[in-house]
């Protein structure tokens, strides 16, 4: 980093702002212990000013008569999460219309850096030699290709297990002493903290991209699909990112029944360690990642949520520009109906007619039909005149009546309502006719969006029609 990247990272940084401002004592012991210590998550605005209302009482108490913060525990975290500030986040959750507040990870870098200015009684390294030690053999021969290499790793690794087997089942058991037993719990419990730090750090990140679809969509100006092309990428370089694939595997780990129960027993167990003076915060720590990657990915689901909303919004506008322009197109039909314009060509004919001399049949001398109407007066059957007497014939003008008799003057009801007042008597077929009506007074509408039915009587049986909405007004 040059000189201009530092004074750029002091102006503004908010860490930085942070170590420079007056209350700065304040801010970091408080939220410190809130957060950090307390391995709290966002917390509504009344119980942290509740929190804060106390320590600000307890630091006041000293002197009564001038305050060392005069202001309002409300007013102080209203400034600690003003953008010029940057030390809390202020939102409103999905459910909730309260306020909530949560620390930054500029907050938790400023915090961490103070703290490690601190005078520390015992400072482990065998713990993290060994632990340098693991990751260099993890890397190294994660990325063999050589068969022959793993296997000679795995059969020295298999051969280390067989030899403390075998010391178990002789009685000699390696115990770690106090001291390794404190330093490996010392980073354990430093480690289990910066996961929580990393997490607000990450979802950050995730928020930022938020930020900046929702942005882009609310200035977006050219085609849906260029804009969604664009978005499906962003979406799909966070899955394929390092800090996409490192955060899903250890979401998906988490998620694993089986090892949360064994981090539970594991936890329980440090617990119970006497040489250890355990913190007990740390016993459902694995609980709290749970809850820190949840928030996590409730703000990638976000990403996608955003996506369906606006492709929503659009079919929306899309629909109304389409009945728009149907709407239009009617008032524009109507007005013409009447007076028609006379500019323009008139055209008799679409097209010229052409026929060609082949193409007329030649002559068919056909003989006459010859129709004998009367029945044979030899016969002994009886003519079938069922067919005759078996014709519907529906009176439209009575149909007609029905709807006069039951709807006043420039009013409407519903074809059903009509016909619970006139039942059914013919069947299906009038209510066709109800439908064909042609009379000036009367207007029949049909609504495709929406369905209703008619129960009518057809001899014994009870039958039942499904046709779309049927509204009939009188002019």
């Amino acid at each position: 980093m040059d000189h201009a990247d530092v004074e750029r990272l002091r102006d503004r940084h908010p860490a930085w702002r942070l170590l420079r401002a007056g209350n700065a004592p304040l801010v970091l012991a408080f939220l410190g212990r809130f957060f950090v210590e307390g391995n709290n998550g966002a917390m509504s605005a009344s119980a942290l000013a509740t929190a804060l209302d106390d320590e600000l009482y307890a630091l006041n108490a000293a002197n009564p008569s001038a305050p060392r913060y005069p202001k309002p525990a409300a007013d102080y975290l209203e400034d600690w999460a003003h953008p010029d500030a940057g030390w809390l986040r202020r939102f409103y959750p999905l459910g909730s219309d309260e306020v909530h507040y949560d620390a930054t990870p500029a907050f938790e870098r400023a915090y961490g850096w103070v703290m490690s200015l601190g005078v520390r009684s015992f400072v482990g390294t065998e713990s993290r030699l060994h632990t340098v030690v693991e990751l260099l053999r993890q890397i190294v021969y994660g990325a063999e290709t050589d068969p022959e290499v793993r296997l000679t790793e795995l059969r020295r690794r298999g051969d280390a297990i067989n030899r403390e087997i075998a010391e178990a089942e002789a009685g000699n058991l390696a115990i770690l002493s106090t001291t390794a037993l404190r330093e490996r719990y010392q980073q354990f419990a430093a480690t289990a903290r910066e996961l929580l730090s990393d997490f607000r750090e990450v979802e950050e990140n995730f928020r930022g991209l938020d930020r900046a679809v929702r942005e882009r969509i609310a200035a977006w100006e050219g085609s849906k699909g260029e804009l969604l092309a664009e978005l499906v990428g962003s979406r799909a370089d966070i899955d394929n990112s390092d800090q996409g694939r490192s955060f899903q595997a250890f979401y998906d780990f988490l998620l694993s029944e089986t090892r949360q129960d064994n981090l539970t027993d594991l936890l329980t167990r440090l617990q119970s360690l006497e040489q250890l003076d355990a913190d007990m915060r740390l016993r459902t720590v694995h609980h709290e990642w749970s809850e820190a990657a949840e928030r996590t990915q409730r703000t990638v689901r976000q990403l996608s949520e955003q996506l369906r909303r606006f492709l929503d919004d659009q079919v929306w506008l899309e629909n109304r520009r389409v009945l728009e322009l149907v709407r239009s197109i009617e008032a524009a039909a109507l007005a013409c109906r009447d007076f028609p314009p006379t500019s323009g060509l008139e055209v008799d004919e679409p097209g010229v007619g052409i026929a060609l001399p082949f193409e007329r049949p030649l002559y068919d001398a056909r003989p006459g039909a010859q129709v004998e109407s009367w029945p044979d007066p030899n016969s002994d059957s009886e003519a079938d005149a069922s067919a005759l007497f078996g014709l519907t014939f529906v009176n439209q003008a009575r149909l007609a009546e029905n709807i006069r008799s039951t709807v006043p003057e420039r009013g409407s009801v519903l074809l059903s309502d009509i016909v619970s007042v006139h039942p059914i008597e013919q069947g299906a077929a009038e209510i066709i006719g109800y439908l064909a009506l042609t009379e000036d007074d009367l207007e029949i509408t049909v609504d495709d969006q929406d369905e209703t039915s008619i129960d009518y009587a057809d001899g014994e049986l009870m039958r039942r029609a499904r046709l779309p909405k049927v509204t009939v007004a009188r002019k």
